[in-house]
């Protein structure tokens, strides 16, 4: 694959489309190669990238099965016990901590 074109932020030809933006219209990459960048600069660092594919050769979106809703589901319940007292937190444990917040910060759960 040879060199691909760059396209400063806004000014990508139409037919291209980050994946985000397939993902909005419903459809996926489906495989292909990347087909343009498209950069946006930043100050004190490099510039922002985002890969572009073309929405002519995009793929639908694959339809959720109920194996694979049953699967997200278990997932993110996993996701809400926490490892130290074995409750539902009743919410996304947050990896900063790793706990639920009565585990994490105990002497502030008794005072309130």
């Amino acid at each position: 694959m040879g060199a691909i074109p760059v396209y400063q932020w806004r000014l990508a030809p139409d037919g291209l489309a980050t994946r985000r933006q397939l993902r909005a219209l419903g459809l996926r990459p489906g495989g292909q190669e990347v087909a343009a960048q498209l950069e946006r600069a930043r100050r004190g660092r490099g510039p922002l990238v985002a890969y572009l594919y073309s929405t002519e050769q995009a793929k639908p979106v694959r339809p959720m099965t109920p194996a694979k809703r049953a699967a997200l589901a278990k997932a993110n319940a996993a996701r809400r016990i926490c490892p130290e007292c074995r409750r539902d937190a009743g919410y996304v444990i947050p990896s900063s901590l790793g706990t639920c917040a009565a585990c994490a910060f105990p002497d502030e759960q008794r005072a309130a």
